[in-house]
């Protein structure tokens, strides 16, 4: 069963999911989604493992948008999630995160490693922004400040979902969708610019001295194969899964496959 809690964090209200009993396992979203995303993993908590999903800050059915609802910077985030665990009494945990979720899980394994038993890292990289990349979420702050949440979900849900997942699952489609048009204005263009101002998370690779997933959908086009690739050879104790017919949204797209993978990663790592 899955559990919704709510924890106040300076001044903001924070809703998290959770389902199990056990050592702790946090899960953190990506972008412009919401904890919701993990309901899929959720649902299938492995014996002995207890799942915590938190609404990022200024994400989420409990935020109250406005210009305050997102964070100057990952560690940010980061910073909050440090919060969230010693409001639940965690002292340590696997920590883990889809996307931006794997760029907040670096910034909270420099900020805090000492919490972490191990990482789980889904369709992530370590570099930071591109020129490329910045000057294409500037557009998108432009976008979604102009025309709304629904103008970014017209532009992200084609790259966010592999061609197979968009094909012929149109419920995904239209949860994928309500997700960010549930996104505050606020919210979006303040992660956009964290994002394009986070640091170059690979020299951080090598410090990583625990067991460490990477999961991929075959087909993601926004952070391919060849970037979990590059992650897998620069953590030493690392294990990397491919999901064939799955894009960006790995755990959503094949949530039995994705799944799996980490309970057999928990099960034979930990």
């Amino acid at each position: 069963m899955i559990r919704e809690a709510h924890v106040t964090i300076g001044d903001r209200k924070t809703r998290y999911l959770e389902a199990g009993a056990g050592w702790p396992v946090l899960l953190i979203h990506g972008f412009p989604l919401n904890a919701d995303m993990w309901r899929p993993q959720l649902e299938r908590v492995p014996d002995g493992w207890r799942f915590v999903a938190p609404d990022l800050r200024g994400f989420g059915p409990a935020a109250a948008p406005g210009p305050e609802a997102a964070p100057a910077t990952v560690d940010d985030f980061a910073g909050d999630l440090v919060v969230l665990l010693d409001r639940l009494h965690i002292d340590r945990a696997v920590i883990g995160g889809l996307s931006m979720g794997g760029y907040v899980t670096f910034a909270l394994f420099r900020r805090s490693p000492e919490r972490f038993s191990g990482i789980v890292l889904a369709d992530t990289k370590s570099p930071a922004d591109t020129p490329e990349g910045r000057e294409g979420r500037r557009k998108m702050i432009e976008l979604v400040r102009a025309s709304g949440a629904a103008a970014v979900a017209d532009q992200m849900l084609p790259k966010l979902l592999g061609a197979a997942s968009a094909r012929t699952r149109p419920e995904l489609v239209s949860q994928v969708r309500q997700m960010i048009e549930s996104t505050s204005v606020s919210a979006i263009a303040g992660a956009l610019e964290a994002l394009s101002a986070r640091p170059d998370s690979t020299p951080d690779l090598a410090r990583v001295a625990y067991p460490a997933l990477i999961i991929v959908g075959a087909e993601d086009v926004l952070t391919p194969v060849a970037d979990s690739e590059a992650l897998d050879r620069g953590i030493a104790r690392s294990s990397l899964v491919v999901l064939p017919g799955a894009g960006h949204l790995s755990n959503l797209e094949s949530p039995d496959a994705f799944s799996k993978a980490l309970a057999d990663f928990l099960a034979s790592s930990l």
